[in-house]
């Protein structure tokens, strides 16, 4: 079993504990003007479950910048969220299970999901559900 740090905060309100294992974060606004959309798409993107945000330490909410992928939102992520939901997870488990070290895969489902290795990534959050 993992030791956590730190407690964050995920969005609306659930916690989560971590160790930085979420890296850095940009600011709702931040993460808006990458992606180049309004502040206000940014929480109904929140809302909706395509992404996730997690309170940090100071109060503010912070998107994990390993969920972008220059200027859009990594490929595959509302999917693979949509899909851990579906297996029963929360916001903190799925931020967790994202950012944890998979030795199948090896890395982290997030960091497969950048190169590419998504289908990699939802086999393995299938199996969860089992």
């Amino acid at each position: 079993m993992r030791t956590y740090a730190a407690v964050f905060q995920v969005w609306p309100g659930a916690r989560v504990a971590t160790s930085g294992v979420v890296g850095p974060c940009l600011s709702l606004t931040e993460a808006a003007g990458r992606l180049g959309i309004p502040p206000g798409r940014i929480k109904q993107l929140l809302r909706d479950r395509k992404l996730v945000a997690v309170r940090q330490a100071d109060g503010t909410l912070g998107v994990p910048a390993a969920f972008l992928d220059g200027e859009h939102i990594l490929k595959g992520l509302h999917g693979t969220l949509t899909l851990l939901f579906d297996c029963g997870f929360d916001e903190p488990e799925a931020i967790r299970w994202l950012f944890t070290v998979d030795d199948s895969l090896p890395g982290t489902p997030i960091q497969a999901m950048a190169e590419h290795r998504g289908t990699e990534v939802n086999r393995r959050a299938q199996a969860l559900a089992f």
